[in-house]
């Protein structure tokens, strides 16, 4: 999406920025993983088919994703530190035409030791946060029935669940942004601490 292709949102625990080709190595190393694999659902790609997805990414009006960075770690030397070692990804996608303000939204915390201590929280609320400033009004997550960790983050948040399929072993949930979940993704947009990625 280019609305987000050149912005930073910082928070205290994780930086977001937009997902570039220097990010692509580091990421599909993560995408070999079988377990990431499964946890996301994901294929393996080859690494020319990992920069054209960053390309689609950035240019799909209808997909948005920042790559997480940990500011408890340098960035890997020889790359550019914009606040932090790459950690994970969020995204979502507008994929539903009956409700073409419904996102389906991800989120992975890629590298071991920045799990645990709340960045796919903090994460996922600045990014909720910011798609309503772009007219999402609704969220809907689908969680493998098995992903425990997944599935009480997103309680956590207020997602209630709305199906199951025994099929695909998975929940679905959902956040409507309507009364006090409105407001409070309307007060972290209000307080968002953004900057350009490309510093002049």
């Amino acid at each position: 999406m280019k609305s987000n292709s050149n912005l930073v949102i910082r928070g205290s625990g994780v930086v977001l920025v937009p997902y570039r080709p220097e990010h692509v190595l580091q990421y599909h190393s993560w995408m070999q993983d079988a377990m990431l694999q499964e946890l996301t659902a994901s294929e393996p790609l080859t690494l020319d088919e990992e920069y054209q997805m960053q390309k689609s990414w950035a240019e799909d009006p209808d997909k948005c994703t920042f790559i997480l960075l940990d500011p408890a770690f340098p960035a890997a030397p020889g790359t550019v530190d914009r606040g932090g070692a790459m950690a994970g990804d969020v995204n979502f996608f507008l994929n539903d035409h009956d409700e073409p303000h419904t996102a389906e939204i991800e989120v992975m915390v890629a590298e071991p030791r920045s799990r645990c201590k709340g960045m796919a929280k903090e994460a996922l609320t600045l990014f909720m946060a910011y798609a309503t400033t772009l007219g999402v009004n609704k969220f809907r997550a689908k969680v493998g029935e098995s992903n425990t960790p997944s599935l009480n983050l997103m309680r956590k948040l207020q997602f209630c669940e709305v199906s199951r399929s025994s099929i695909f072993k998975e929940v679905t949930l959902e956040l409507p942004v309507v009364g006090a979940s409105a407001e409070r993704l309307a007060e972290v947009a209000a307080a968002m601490q953004t900057c350009t990625y490309d510093l002049q």
